[in-house]
């Protein structure tokens, strides 16, 4: 299924993603409703289900709260694309199964752009522009993380394997 690119630049910060001052709030869905407040407020209205966030370099910087990605996931964004990620960023993101990839022809796809990724296959379908890119793919061990929906569960996973 395809989705809408939502495009930011470079250095896209956690207090960009999610303002600081809901960092009370704890529903995915409630964050999602000020997904960007401050630097794209149309965006928590008009975002659908698996539409994508595609950033620059060090995507996610600044403080470490998880809200961020959190309220991504609430929003229903289905992936990040980006050039890169700030490490904790990158953490926080597959600890709650948000996919994230990196892709260095990032630049190519313009907001607004309907895309689609093959997630196991590590491709993105800029279907705007007719082009493919491909992307960096998850270690196997982290890939596993996202399919289970994030590391609780992931890990309630692997202790019924055990215990079995």
């Amino acid at each position: 299924m395809a989705g809408r690119a939502w495009k930011f630049g470079d250095d896209i910060d956690t207090d960009a993603i999610i303002p600081g001052r809901y960092l009370i709030i704890n529903d995915p869905g409630e964050l999602a409703v000020h997904l960007f407040e401050g630097v794209r407020p149309e965006m928590a209205k008009t975002i659908s289900i698996g539409d994508y966030v595609v950033g620059g370099e060090n995507f996610g910087c600044g403080s470490s709260r998880e809200h961020a990605p959190i309220a991504m996931k609430g929003a229903g964004v289905k992936a990040v694309v980006a050039k890169s990620f700030a490490r904790i960023f990158f953490r926080n993101s597959i600890n709650i199964g948000l996919p994230l990839f990196i892709c260095p022809e990032v630049d190519r796809i313009a907001d607004g752009a309907e895309i689609e990724i093959d997630m196991t296959g590590g491709v993105i379908y800029n279907k705007s522009r007719s082009e493919s890119y491909k992307t960096t793919p998850l270690p196997d061990f982290l890939q596993e993380i996202v399919d289970a929906g994030g590391l609780v569960e992931y890990t309630r996973r692997q202790v019924a394997k055990v215990t079995a």
